[in-house]
């Protein structure tokens, strides 16, 4: 995959750069081929906003639409900037050069990085070769109290679908909660959803209610589909709030449910169970709501 995404980026940045910027970055492309010196990459990776700019990408639907049938479908770039991908671009091939030596170096550059930088590097896991350095640095990644660190790997990104073990998939999700993060861009959030974590965000869910907090709406995304007993209960308590966005994502949840309950609770909601036969009320909807009304349910 690796190779097919340096030639992406490769096709993006030369449309918008200046041939003066182009041939620049060549350059430390070029440095890059061969044996270089760590402290060359960081000169390199810190030049390229001051040589290159900030500027949005700004892809193209025609661009993005190639750009997952050629890649991976669960890559979000359509928010990448010039910056980000000359960065990812430069580190992609450094990766590739040598794969055994890329893993300290990752730990080294995070241990060094800016908060812009560090966003880059953990947004480009899914380029780099594995190795327990790389593992190791992403969990320290997943760790971190600042959100855009965190999202910029649980958000958009490949790697944690393809490669989080349950555990591993199941934490992240849950301490997405806990910052105040949101679920929807996790990709694979439905393909990994699981009876284990469906429980943990029930009894989180609880934990919320005892202290009288709310509870994000999209929480249960998760856990209907595993439903049974006393979470069927949960999402009925949820069904019946005042609130709209709670109370349509409660059903949303209940649709996906096996439980003979679930549809019994179902028909006393005629009219939106409608909405959500006719594709009316997603999930990608209700996340669209949920934003618009400053993730406040």
């Amino acid at each position: 995959m690796a190779v097919i995404v340096r030639e992406q980026l490769e096709n993006w940045l030369i449309t918008r750069l200046s041939a003066d910027n182009w041939q620049w970055l060549q350059s430390r492309l070029t440095l890059h081929c061969k044996p270089f010196a760590a402290r060359d990459l960081f000169v390199s990776l810190g030049l390229v906003p001051r040589k290159l700019g900030r500027a949005e990408l700004n892809l193209t639907d025609s661009e993005l639409d190639q750009f997952q049938r050629t890649s991976n479908h669960r890559w979000d770039v359509s928010e990448w900037t010039v910056e980000t991908t000359a960065r990812l671009l430069i580190l992609s091939q450094v990766a590739e050069q040598d794969q055994a030596a890329f893993g300290p170096l990752f730990t080294d550059l995070c241990r060094n990085a800016d908060l812009t930088e560090s966003i880059t590097l953990y947004r480009g896991i899914a380029l780099y070769p594995h190795s327990t350095e790389l593992d190791a640095q992403i969990g320290e990644g997943l760790r971190t109290n600042i959100r855009a660190v965190f999202e910029a790997i649980a958000h958009g990104n490949p790697y944690p679908c393809e490669n989080f073990d349950q555990n591993r998939w199941n934490h992240m999700v849950l301490k997405a909660l806990f910052i105040d993060s949101t679920l929807a861009p996790i990709q694979g959030l439905d393909e990994r959803a699981n009876a284990e974590l469906a429980r943990i965000l029930c009894d989180y869910a609880h934990e919320r209610w005892a202290a009288n907090r709310s509870v994000t709406p999209e929480l249960w995304r998760c856990v209907g589909p595993f439903a049974t007993a006393d979470m069927v209960d949960d999402l009925h308590r949820v069904a019946k709030s005042s609130i709209t966005v709670e109370r349509n994502a409660a059903l949303l949840a209940l649709s996906q449910c096996a439980d003979p309950v679930a549809g019994e609770l179902l028909r006393q909601s005629s009219c939106e169970v409608g909405a959500i036969a006719r594709g009316e009320l997603t999930w990608r909807t209700l996340h669209t709501v949920h934003q618009a009304t400053g993730n406040n349910p």
